[in-house]
């Protein structure tokens, strides 16, 4: 049976929306949006109720594409009007219709009133300013606060969403932030004028496990003291069991469950709900050939950034992003990395694959990468391939599915013809699940899930022996996670591929690991057989992680799912 089959089987009704209180934050009504494709009219949201009273918590809970953030935004009006449209509806806020309202009432509403914490920082952030600059803005705008009174409240913000150092971060860009940082930085953004509702649209998307809790407790401890509201958006059910009062359950842009949270988790009556609520990744046991040849070895790998003060920006220290790393990976293994936001595993990965500069021994093959020329490196990088973590930021939107996929055909094999090209792409599609017709569609035409098989197709084009996976899965719903380890699983194991698995999630690490290395501040603290590191952890570090992780999905019972 299809997933809209069970979806749609037969199941309870949702329930009647109750009627919203005289004091309402937000009442909505009826809400439908609808897009204007070309030659076509998608319904993204059909005939939607819900409300959110003063200082509880509301979530939003579904995949990538049933609705969610199209729901949420429709409550600022942030939409692409005219290309969205509601045929019907009513969006009011403390009784005030936004549907069709003025900018300047807009304009009092939004970042003001009502903030929010959009899901992909690296597309929502502007990659030509500065940290203290972007989260300045607001406090400028709305609380016409001077620099010296700006800069020490983003201090303080930034203290509040747990980024270490934060003077040091003040200066910073977007691309010098891990994706945990970054988002963690649209949080100090959205909760800079402390609003009266905050609307978070994934807002654990790309932080690891330990920070979760702390951002999950510090809008929890902002929700008590300034009486502030939340609609929370995720795909994440433990996130949703620890901060929500009441969830609606969406599925291809109506309700089909909606109550109270305790209720839901405890005996979910819709088969999606059960179906979502069932969703974790399961461990598939993987025993590459005994006596596989080392692919790859560090010795010693040092990234150290500089940082630069004083009228003559002379350098007066470095962040040790790497700092002293060893490690050997054989062929046909699966190595994860883990760790903090900012404790330098992406960093690692992209000085292993010489995308970034660093020190101390990078051997691929026995064969010594560092001090190798562009010349010389280049024949290596069909070999040598990434997944980002980011599928959205990493698609060039001008491209097609299609030239997207075949762009490092173009560069490592000029020799085939056009045509050989696209049957190559359409067979490597079909591997990563794709149908080939689809090829010359957009990235914007695709859901999350898509995208990265599309990110996936690109690295497995060139048939590579090792693929760097920086956080495949993290923007992902956990259906669709489940999916992509199991396509993971299927290509390392029919092409005997080599991965480097970079996530905070060590329940998707457990899944396709066979040797798991923790990092913290640039340093590996423990490393070995992933079933011995996540069971026994020898450190204290990797006992938090380890809590932090397994307490927060923990199931609808309550126990730990191991």
């Amino acid at each position: 049976m299809t997933l809209a089959a069970e979806a749609g089987a037969a199941g309870p009704k949702p329930p009647a929306h109750p009627q919203a209180s005289a004091e309402a934050l937000v009442d909505v009504r009826d809400l439908s949006v609808s897009f204007r494709m070309t030659g076509n009219i998608v319904e993204a949201v059909r005939g939607v109720s819900f409300h959110i009273e003063p200082g509880e918590t509301v979530a939003l809970v579904g995949e990538s594409g049933s609705g969610k953030s199209v729901s949420a935004l429709s409550i600022l009006q942030l939409l692409p009007y005219p290309k969205a449209f509601h045929r019907t509806g009513s969006v009011r806020v403390r009784g005030k219709e936004m549907i069709g309202a003025s900018e300047s009432l807009l304009r009092s509403i939004r970042g003001n009133k009502i903030s929010m914490i959009f899901q992909e920082p690296m597309t929502s952030l502007n990659p030509l300013h500065t940290v203290q600059r972007q989260v300045a803005e607001t406090l400028f705008l709305h609380r016409k606060m001077n620099r010296e009174q700006a800069r020490a409240r983003v201090l303080e913000l930034l203290s509040m969403v747990g980024i270490k150092e934060p003077e040091k971060r003040l200066d910073s860009f977007p691309h010098q932030l891990s994706g945990g940082q970054r988002q963690r930085v649209m949080i100090a953004m959205a909760l800079a004028n402390e609003p009266e509702l905050l609307i978070a649209d994934e807002p654990t998307t790309a932080v690891d496990v330990t920070i979760q809790a702390q951002i999950l407790d510090l809008l929890q401890d902002l929700q008590r003291r300034l009486g502030m509201a939340m609609l929370i958006i995720t795909h994440e059910l433990g996130i949703v069991r620890k901060l929500a009062d009441r969830i609606y359950v969406m599925h291809e842009g109506k309700f089909v469950e909606q109550g109270d949270a305790g209720k839901i988790f405890s005996a979910p009556e819709h088969p999606y709900t059960q179906l979502l609520i069932g969703s974790e990744p399961k461990r598939r046991r993987y025993s590459p050939p005994a006596g596989t040849p080392v692919l790859l070895e560090t010795k010693d790998l040092r990234v150290h950034f500089p940082i630069k003060a004083g009228l003559f920006r002379r350098t007066i220290d470095h962040i040790r992003a790497v700092d002293g790393v060893d490690f050997t990976l054989h062929e046909g293994h699966t190595l994860g990395i883990v760790g903090e936001s900012g404790s330098g595993k992406t960093t690692l990965g992209l000085a292993i694959l010489r995308l970034m500069r660093s020190t101390g021994s990078i051997r691929y093959q026995g064969r010594e990468l560092q001090g190798l020329g562009f010349k010389d490196i280049r024949p290596l990088r069909k070999q040598m391939q990434i997944v980002f973590q980011d599928p959205f930021g990493s698609l060039s939107p001008r491209l097609s599915m299609a030239q997207v996929v075949e762009e490092g055909l173009v560069v490592h094999h000029p020799q085939i013809s056009e045509a050989e090209r696209r049957e190559q792409v359409a067979q490597v599609l079909t591997e990563v699940g794709m149908d080939p017709s689809t090829m010359h569609r957009y990235p914007h035409e695709f859901s999350g899930g898509q995208r990265q098989r599309v990110s996936i197709a690109r690295a497995l084009v060139l048939r590579p022996r090792l693929i760097v996976l920086d956080e495949p899965t993290s923007a992902l719903d956990r259906r669709v996670q489940v999916q992509i380890l199991e396509l993971l699983s299927d290509l390392r194991e029919r092409h005997g591929l080599t991965y480097i698995f970079i996530s905070h999630d060590l329940k998707v690490v457990r899944s396709i690991a066979d040797h798991v290395m923790v990092m913290r501040d640039g340093k590996v603290v423990e490393q070995g057989d992933a079933d011995e590191v996540l069971e026994s952890p020898q450190t204290e570090y990797t006992r938090a992680l380890v809590k932090a992780a397994f307490e927060l999905t923990a199931d609808a019972s309550g126990a730990v799912s191991q």
